[in-house]
């Protein structure tokens, strides 16, 4: 299938096609001179499609003179089964996806594929056939590494029994697929955060099928599915107030004992994600030079990396933690945090007592490294036991780390700060910020039924009304 390659690609943008029945978007490019043009039902569609070879340009890939197409595509459109299809997806996708994003995609596929096979005896045991794609097949700087016997046989079955990807179409197979998402290994119902999560990352990889000339449509959209309900605001049980925050804050420092720093070294860690509402990955990450800590009044964080632990199989470095940009923003991208001199106090006073990494980090692991989210979750729950009664460590206040950043959030809007100014200080939109958290906005009843009533010309006495009678 392959042709002639080339590296003299140009591409236009896509273009309104208004003579069709249905208004369609075509998308012209061309490769040493030979046009090629593809023809999509949104523009979204198309949008993205020109994106990958866009990409593809700017990476320095060649282009195949018969197809069109890039060799990161091409394997994609030769591609009969499903499994051919989603190593070929992985391909394209890894090399700029977020180390989070890359394990996402290996844990949607890795249970989405043994969904869509066609009856092949021998099939393996599940948990050897997922490890086997985990470790060895579908990461592609894991294909490479010698086989064991199991697994090396647990793949080779699935490739022979890997269906092709057109009989995606088919609304069976498409419940099949779906029904697998949403369950966890031992066959119950997994969490609908996760298997919404699945599902988005599914229909991503059957968007690209349909941008290949796979599928005519995306499958997931023709079936009927219930609705996956989630709980996207806030427990107002989680929001510790500022006194049970200063409580837990205090009890840090009497975690761990006198022979290492343990909980004292944290103390600040913490005080950040309550005190400027950083999220925890944000957090690990800060630098002496981010800081501005003046000697009085307040100062100033300027957050501009994330180190999330994500693991070592996910990350170009092969360390645990990622090392990358704030979320949902450009690479370069920064957020400025004023912070008050509480925190500015304490964040002088931890450099002071333990000084900082060699790279500046205010907050290394013991041994230097990035600290672990398996550490500061451990010594939370440590100070959560010595400043809750047993009943509160019981319940969900401020059960994580992350439920410090929720409370900073309740505080500021309860106090008054502006709705778009406490979304640019979290790194949110405005409309994601109100719907998070409205339930943790207090203290506005009274005044707003004054008003209310104002406006009525309600004084509140039920005696005017007797008289109207």
């Amino acid at each position: 299938m392959s042709g002639n390659k080339s590296y003299r690609v140009r591409i236009w943008s896509a273009v309104l096609n208004k003579t069709a029945k249905k208004p369609t978007y075509q998308l012209r490019w061309k490769v040493d001179a030979k046009p090629f043009s593809r023809t999509f039902t949104t523009k979204g569609l198309a949008d993205r499609f020109r994106a990958r070879l866009l990409r593809a340009t700017e990476d320095g890939e060649p282009f195949d003179t018969t197809t069109g197409l890039p060799d990161s595509m091409t394997e994609a459109k030769a591609a009969a089964s499903f499994l051919s299809f989603a190593l070929a997806y992985m391909d394209m996708k890894w090399p700029d996806a977020a180390a989070k994003s890359r394990a996402s995609m290996t844990e949607t596929l890795m249970t989405a594929l043994p969904a869509f096979v066609r009856d092949v005896s021998g099939r393996p045991d599940t948990t050897l056939l997922r490890h086997a794609m985990r470790r060895y097949l579908l990461p592609p700087p894991c294909r490479g590494a010698e086989r064991p016997g199991d697994v090396a046989r647990a793949i080779a079955w699935l490739e022979k029994a890997s269906l092709p990807v057109a009989d995606l179409k088919e609304a069976k197979h498409i419940h099949d697929v779906l029904d697998a998402l949403g369950r966890k290994l031992d066959g119950t119902a997994a969490a609908a955060e996760t298997t919404r999560r699945k599902r988005s990352v599914l229909y991503n990889v059957l968007d690209y099928a349909v941008e290949l000339e796979h599928l005519a449509a995306n499958p997931i959209d023709k079936v009927k599915r219930k609705r996956i309900k989630l709980t996207e605001v806030v427990d107002r049980r989680s929001v510790a107030n500022p006194q049970q925050a200063r409580e837990l804050l205090t009890a840090l420092s009497y975690v761990g004992g006198h022979k290492r720093a343990g909980g004292r070294k944290l103390v600040a860690f913490f005080g950040v994600m309550y005190y400027a509402g950083t999220r925890p990955a944000e957090a690990v990450g800060l630098r002496r030079q981010d800081c501005e800590l003046p000697a009085t009044g307040w100062g100033l964080i300027t957050l501009h990396r994330t180190r999330p632990t994500v693991g070592k199989l996910w990350t170009d470095s092969g360390e645990s933690h990622d090392n990358r940009g704030l979320k949902q923003r450009g690479e370069k991208d920064t957020r400025p945090v004023p912070i008050p001199p509480l925190l500015v106090r304490m964040l002088r006073q931890h450099i002071d007592t333990f000084g900082t990494h060699k790279d500046g980090r205010l907050f290394p692991s013991e041994r230097g490294s990035v600290l672990a989210s398996s550490t500061y979750y451990r010594t939370w729950r440590a100070a959560r036991g010595i400043a809750l009664t047993p009943d509160q460590v019981a319940s969900p206040l401020a059960a994580r780390p992350y439920d410090l950043r929720h409370a900073c959030a309740s505080l500021w809007l309860n106090s008054g700060v502006p709705a778009p100014e406490v979304a640019n200080r979290l790194g949110h939109s405005v409309d994601v910020l109100l719907s998070i958290y409205a339930k943790c906005i207090d203290g506005q009843r009274d005044t707003i039924n004054r008003r209310i009533s104002e406006a009525l010309g309600d004084d509140g006495d039920a005696d005017d009304l007797e008289d109207s009678e």
